[in-house]
């Protein structure tokens, strides 16, 4: 759980991982979690459904039933527990089981209402899209949201302006955005609705959310904050504190990544804030709209448990923290390659550091991100979260504690083939750094609006006749999901190379793309 301070914290001389510790409230931390938190309402509630004797002539069609190829494969346990919405004693009804869920994971958020959502912090962000038409005309918008942010513009029909987010040129990934930034362009931007900003980063970098903050509300705005990565902030000492704890007036909470939950779910938090009154009609609404009818009971329950085991496992969080930091420990102790978060620093817009995150250079050690990650899936069986050209990121959730010592070998087992091909620098090529390092292109000049570029007629191009065109999709290099190309902006040729290098790379994939190579685009007529 959360307080909601005021306090601004600094980086420290040492690690960012550690530079935003949160303090813990009495009441209900996660070393004294308050008596209802040490339950799982809707949980134990869909368990208790499962155990009894049912003749299931409703959907799911496969009425967990002996003969069904899922209960033949999963076993029994997930189709028993797999029941539609709607009843009687778990959501259907005064004070239900799920109500009551809802509450514990507001209380654990420190929000004013929290929303489960089964189709990941992705529905959030379009909610959250959806609803700012009602405070204004434009929306003021880190460069570096998620895709899923430009498919709620797409939905809403905003005007957006874009503030640029500070640019690693050596690792080549986004950051994030300061204050400063917010300011000037709320400066220039009279009917602005609100603020949407990224924190943590997905290498991450967690921006200075109250400062930003502030100056939203000092402009008379709310503050939305694409928590996806943060889920786990602020139910330990050693992790940041969460976004609306910081002043954010409506956070999205990607649950499954960090946090626990199953993949697919997610949370959206409502501060008790200037502007509760106004976006809580307004997100519930917008909430049924997107909201599946079907919303899946496993999903749902996974919720409530990662909130129980969050606010009452702050133990196994440390030692998940504990464990991070030994890979860390490690990779300099032993040389090769660097630490990313080691240069965070160098930015303004960073002011902590995700620890359960572990960004690591690789081409510090003479290979690519791209061909470490392969060569870790198909080599050591080792799975890691995302990778560029010149990083690899792993992740640690939040209560689990992985075999550090294995990854650290398998890591440093790893060839070096970039020390004799190209780690001299050779490569000239527009859009490459040192050693062919692929550079996070420029965005091109926007010329429609989000809707308008995406409901226009359109045609398929030939990628090369695509450049100087506007662009109809959002493109997105994925893993991150940052859109590179926006719908209604002009496609760029550094781009369109920087896509389609992205698509050539192990595991590489970009979201939005007509073909797996990205050579047709798709361009307002």
């Amino acid at each position: 759980m959360n307080t909601r301070t005021t306090d601004r914290r600094t980086p420290s001389p040492t690690p960012l991982s550690t530079s935003l510790s949160t303090s813990l409230p009495a009441v209900a931390s996660p070393s004294r979690p308050g008596v209802g938190q040490l339950g799982a309402p809707y949980a134990e509630a869909v368990l208790g459904h499962a155990g009894r004797d049912w003749l299931r002539l409703n959907v799911p069609g496969h009425a967990a039933g002996p003969g069904s190829d899922l209960t033949g494969f999963f076993g029994p346990r997930i189709t028993a527990l797999d029941f539609p919405p709607l009843l009687d004693g778990i959501d259907l009804g005064p004070d239900t089981p799920l109500d009551r869920a809802l509450a514990l994971a507001a209380e654990a958020w420190g929000a004013r209402r929290t929303w489960f959502l089964t189709n990941g912090a992705s529905q959030g962000n379009q909610i959250a899209s959806m609803v700012a038409p009602a405070l204004g005309r434009t929306l003021v918008v880190q460069r570096s949201v998620h895709s899923s942010v430009i498919d709620g513009l797409v939905l809403s029909g905003m005007d957006a302006v874009f503030v640029q987010p500070s640019v690693d040129p050596e690792q080549g990934i986004a950051h994030g955005v300061t204050a400063a930034d917010v300011a000037a362009a709320l400066e220039r931007t009279p009917n602005a609705a609100a603020v949407y900003i990224v924190s943590p980063s997905y290498f991450g970098a967690v921006a200075d959310v109250r400062a930003i903050a502030d100056t939203a509300h000092a402009a008379g705005v709310p503050l939305i904050v694409d928590e996806a990565w943060g889920s786990h902030f602020g139910f330990h000492p050693g992790l940041p504190a969460n976004a609306l704890s910081s002043g954010a007036d409506l956070a999205t909470s990607s649950t499954h990544k960090l946090a626990g939950s199953l993949t697919q779910s997610a949370m959206l938090h409502l501060a008790e804030g200037p502007f509760a009154n106004l976006l809580e009609p307004l997100v519930d609404r917008a909430f049924r709209l997107v909201q599946s009818t079907s919303a899946s009971a496993l999903l749902t329950a996974s919720l409530d448990l990662a909130r129980r085991s969050l606010v009452t496992g702050a133990d196994a969080t440390g030692s998940s923290v504990e464990a991070a930091d030994r890979v860390r420990d490690a990779v300099r102790a032993l040389g090769r390659f660097t630490v990313v978060s080691d240069g965070f620093r160098a930015f303004p817009d960073i002011v902590g550091a995700d620890p359960l995150r572990i960004a690591i250079d690789t081409r510090a050690g003479g290979i690519t991100g791209h061909e470490a990650r392969r060569r870790l899936f198909r080599d050591h069986q080792i799975m890691v979260e995302v990778a560029t050209d010149a990083a690899i990121v792993a992740v640690i959730g939040a209560g689990s504690v992985p075999d550090t010592d294995r990854f650290v070998e398998a890591l440093h087992t790893l060839p070096s083939p970039l020390t004799t091909d190209s780690a001299a620098g050779t490569d000239s090529a527009a859009g490459t750094g040192a050693g062919g390092m692929l550079r996070l292109p420029a965005p091109g000049a926007t010329k429609l609006t989000a809707r308008e570029a995406f409901l226009s007629p359109a045609l398929v191009v030939d990628a090369e006749d695509a450049v100087g065109r506007i662009s109809a999709d959002t493109l997105a290099a994925y893993p991150p999901g940052i859109p590179n190309v926006l719908p209604g902006e002009v496609i760029t040729a550094e781009a369109v190379r920087f896509l389609q290098r992205t698509a050539a790379a192990p595991n590489g994939h970009v979201r939005g793309a007509l073909d797996l190579g990205v050579t047709r685009l798709r361009v307002v007529a």
